[in-house]
């Protein structure tokens, strides 16, 4: 998938989101990391925010910190970002284009607080711009493997006390197949199910995820924190 999807989601939706309107039952391991990333912002000197996209979750949790770069790699997105630095004057915030399949254009232990909301979970290869005894935490959808995949990774790229936090119980709840259409949209490599030549598709969807007569999606989250040794 290249970067041209994110750019077209920029677009089409003002940010990396979905617009979709839903409710959320269950404990949501995003509320979850979110509490628990304010209080590692409001202990951190300078955060980095890997994977930013549009950069309001970034602008968001700056009111805690002393100061976050946020970097992506989609040009639309931080277009965007940095329209909302500006209207909100976010001082303690920047934006910069970088992407974790190369090298990062960070300083050795620049920052003391990696975190990664849905970002390129690649960002643990990257643990020299971590200092020591640094954190990285992350959420990111539950797929095969992924604790194993990041316990390897953070492993062998110098990380300790390795935690994950699963959540599975959460379901989120549509109010027509509409709205699961642009859902299921922003998903990174889709495509735009509320067009009409898809809706074949997004039948075949809506009837996979019908429960108790309601159309629900289940929210599959793993929160993982480690320290740089």
């Amino acid at each position: 998938m290249g970067m041209e999807w994110y750019d077209m989601v920029a677009k089409k939706n003002g940010g990396y989101k979905s617009n979709a309107i839903f409710t959320v039952e269950g404990i949501s391991g995003e509320d979850v990391f979110e509490k628990e990333l304010i209080q590692l912002l409001r202990n951190s000197k300078s955060a980095l925010d890997a994977g930013c996209g549009h950069g309001d979750f970034t602008i968001k949790m700056a009111k805690y910190a002393y100061g976050i770069v946020g970097f992506d790699w989609s040009i639309e997105l931080l277009k965007i970002a940095d329209s909302l630095k500006e209207h909100y004057k976010a001082d303690n915030v920047n934006f910069v284009r970088a992407a974790t399949k190369s090298e990062l254009p960070f300083e050795d232990g620049q920052f003391d607080l990696v975190y990664c909301r849905r970002g390129p979970t690649s960002i643990t290869k990257h643990s020299r711009i971590l200092c020591p005894g640094g954190i990285i935490y992350g959420i990111c959808p539950e797929y095969p493997d992924i604790i194993a995949i990041l316990s390897e990774r953070l492993s062998d790229n110098g990380f300790i006390d390795i935690q994950f936090n699963i959540f599975d119980d959460v379901i989120c709840v549509f109010p027509n197949d509409r709205e699961f259409a642009k859902f299921l949209t922003a998903f990174p490599g889709n495509p735009d199910y509320t067009l009409p030549e898809n809706k074949p598709l997004i039948d075949e969807k809506v009837n996979e995820n019908m429960i108790n007569g309601r159309l629900c999606y289940r929210q599959w989250r793993i929160i993982w924190k480690a320290i740089k040794s």
